[in-house]
């Protein structure tokens, strides 16, 4: 009986671990993508878009949401930048976004998993990102692998040449933590 009313209390007492929202540094946060093809690789980096974590007071992290619009993506060439937003119908599809369903952590490693929306199509991911702590900020740091066909993206040409199927999207976020 003892031990039922003790796993009792502490499902009542993980329920109610508060925790708080927290945004990722604006400038010292970006997001990239890069995509290969056989001429050369194209890489595009994002500075402005919403990050927002939550955390206990461990400073553990619980959820992540990201959310970026796609046309603040820049490569440095504007007509790689225009073809690219023709590509993924930039103005049906304005914002590439994910949110986590689990984040376990493992030394400083993040296990995380989710829902990545783009081009309109909401697919499961999982992938593992690296957290570091110094100087009262908080840095994390991963990759994910996209499929472009899994979002109905069809893949660029150059020179009639198709770009390779994946899309990798890496990204360096920084906290006040």
């Amino acid at each position: 009986m003892m031990n039922i009313l003790f796993v009792g209390l502490l499902a009542c007492l993980s329920l109610n671990i508060e925790t708080k929202k927290v945004s990722a540094i604006k400038g010292e946060s970006r997001l990239t993508y890069s995509l290969a093809h056989p001429l050369h690789n194209v890489e595009a980096t994002c500075k402005e878009f919403l990050c927002e974590i939550e955390v206990t007071e461990a400073n553990e992290i619980k959820s992540a949401r990201v959310v970026a619009d796609v046309m603040n993506f820049d490569s440095g060439n504007s007509n790689r930048d225009s073809h690219a937003m023709e590509v993924i119908d930039a103005f049906t599809y304005p914002e590439v976004s994910f949110a986590s369903e689990q984040i376990t952590t493992s030394g400083d490693e993040l296990h995380v998993s989710g829902k990545l929306t783009f081009h309109g199509v909401a697919k499961p991911i999982s992938f593992v990102a690296k957290k570091e702590s110094q100087n009262g900020k908080t840095t994390i740091a991963g990759k994910m692998t996209v499929k472009l066909a899994d979002h109905n993206v069809e893949r660029p040409k150059l020179a009639l040449i198709p770009t390779d199927e994946f899309l990798y999207i890496s990204f360096v976020v920084v906290f006040p933590l």
